[in-house]
């Protein structure tokens, strides 16, 4: 039991350095120096190269409800796994630093943080979402996420 247990825990570990090592430092933390309107090219390419939509996430270092976002996707590698097959994930700082209200003016005002909007592959906004609706008794719940992403992932085409 305690090799299992051991192996468990390596390919969880595993899995989380393979997907940092693999996603673009869009997809990683927010920025308030990342240029808002390049990564939204550059998730924009990647996007239609890969056949997947946009999950665009709106937070920053200082929103307590993005930390623990972040934290139950890394405690949950199966549900972030999930999440980068689904959508090109682009995260988008707001911050005194910088509110990147350029980028975001064409979006609906958010309702808190962090707050989703998900675009198709070629930026057109299909949803603005509030992650609060992904809390169960106070906690994100895995079951509200594969729900959604059940909803927005796009078929596999006869090319890929």
């Amino acid at each position: 039991m305690k090799t299992f247990l051991t192996l468990l825990f390596l390919f969880s570990i595993s899995t989380q350095a393979v997907l940092s090592a693999e996603l673009p430092l869009y997809s990683l933390h927010y920025d308030h120096k990342r240029d808002a309107m390049q990564d939204g090219r550059d998730a924009i390419k990647l996007a239609k190269e890969t056949n997947r939509r946009i999950l665009i996430e709106v937070g920053g270092d200082w929103c307590k409800w993005c930390h623990l976002l972040d934290r139950f996707l890394n405690k949950h590698p199966e549900t972030k796994i999930q999440l980068h097959q689904t959508f090109v994930l682009l995260k988008i700082n707001v911050s005194d630093e910088n509110d990147n209200a350029d980028f975001l003016k064409v979006f609906p005002p958010p309702f808190g943080y962090p707050h989703m909007y998900v675009t198709e592959s070629n930026g057109k906004l299909l949803l603005s979402k509030d992650t609060g609706q992904f809390l169960v008794n106070g906690k994100y719940s895995k079951k509200r996420f594969e729900e959604f992403f059940k909803k927005f992932k796009l078929k596999k085409t006869k090319h890929g």
